[in-house]
């Protein structure tokens, strides 16, 4: 049964320790996603779990309640926690008005009007005011985030400002491709429309769309060149250090991004592994007995060991062709990885 529709949100007063007024909680397939950083509660989860279990005709139409809490927690669906009727549905001069606009952005002009208007499906709009922030820095990536109107900036730490971004420019793309935490804080400095896609849906968007993979690849290179200036400098003499601070995914794109040409080895609890660079391209990979692509994508699931990074290449990788589409594979190996874990 497809529960990707399906918002339940604490609507009540009640004395659970663990959620508060307003937490809400979905269901995409069988996965019961948590509010943000709030712990899971296994009775709770028991009793949704149950409520979604056999005929939907004999489940209730308006609440439930959790078992487990003294103070009960009441629960709604999202479809009976508006007021009134469901808002009507676009009209096609209405799409249109909104496809011209999304036009001008950067991140939909390749798309023709039948593409944005599905595009617009997957939108959802939220209003901003100057100092609120949008993600905080080490947080899980949750959306994708698009500005609409009005500007934020971008904070690494010590509130340090490194870069301002405002109408039609895109933020929150690294952590879900990565897979990664996110790098820095957005704070808003003008009263700013934000158009955000969830995690869930984005993955089915690119999926759809291959013109926005270019441009995401793009981007992420257009980034990882602004901030692996100083990490270039650092790999040209060689390198070590460990996963737990430089993720796999991280050096591999500081790689190619800054045209390395040379062999990072691997140390890891599964074995050890070998990723070589020829100006950036990816021409061999290995992990225990598994060679090319299918080492590659291994080697990305891994999140503790060590590494170490080589100038210099064999003459058998320097004539060797390169294992395929440095981003596209990068993407393939994180989207692999998230579905493992």
């Amino acid at each position: 049964m497809d529960l990707s529709d399906i918002i339940i949100k604490i609507i009540e007063d009640h004395k659970c320790p663990l959620y508060t007024l307003g937490d809400e909680f979905s269901l995409s397939g069988t996965a019961l996603e948590l509010p943000a950083d709030k712990p899971v509660c296994l009775i709770l989860v028991k009793d949704i779990t149950r409520l979604f279990e056999g005929d939907a005709r004999n489940r209730p139409k308006d609440v439930f309640f959790c078992s487990g809490c003294s103070g009960r927690i009441k629960l709604g669906y999202k479809k009976d926690l508006s007021a009134g009727e469901a808002p009507p549905k676009k009209t096609d001069s209405e799409l249109t008005v909104i496809a011209d606009l999304l036009k001008r952005f950067e991140i939909f002009r390749e798309l023709d009007d039948k593409d944005i208007k599905e595009v617009i499906t997957y939108l959802n709009l939220k209003k901003y005011a100057p100092g609120e922030i949008v993600i905080h820095k080490g947080d899980h990536g949750r959306n994708l985030y698009i500005i609409a109107s009005g500007r934020v900036e971008i904070l690494e730490e010590e509130e340090v400002n490194i870069a301002l971004l405002g109408s039609g420019e895109v933020f929150g793309e690294m952590s879900l491709l990565s897979g990664e935490p996110v790098g820095a804080t957005v704070r808003v400095i003008e009263p700013a429309r934000i158009l955000y896609i969830h995690n869930r849906d984005f993955r089915q968007v690119l999926n759809r769309f291959p013109s926005l993979q270019m441009y995401f690849a793009r981007l992420m290179a257009k980034r990882l060149a602004y901030t692996n200036t100083a990490r270039s400098e650092e790999f040209a003499s060689g390198m070590i250090g460990k996963l737990t601070d430089m993720s796999a995914s991280e050096i591999f794109q500081t790689l190619n991004t800054n045209q390395k040409s040379g062999v990072l080895t691997l140390d890891l609890m599964g074995g050890t592994g070998a990723v070589a660079f020829r100006e950036g391209e990816l021409v061999s990979a290995r992990f225990n007995h598994t060679k090319g692509v299918e080492a590659f994508y291994a080697l990305l699931r891994h999140k503790q060991g060590r590494f170490k990074f080589k100038p210099g290449l064999s003459e058998k990788n320097l004539k060797a062709e390169p294992l395929g589409d440095f981003m596209f594979l990068l993407m393939e190996g994180v989207r692999l990885a998230d579905e493992s874990a």
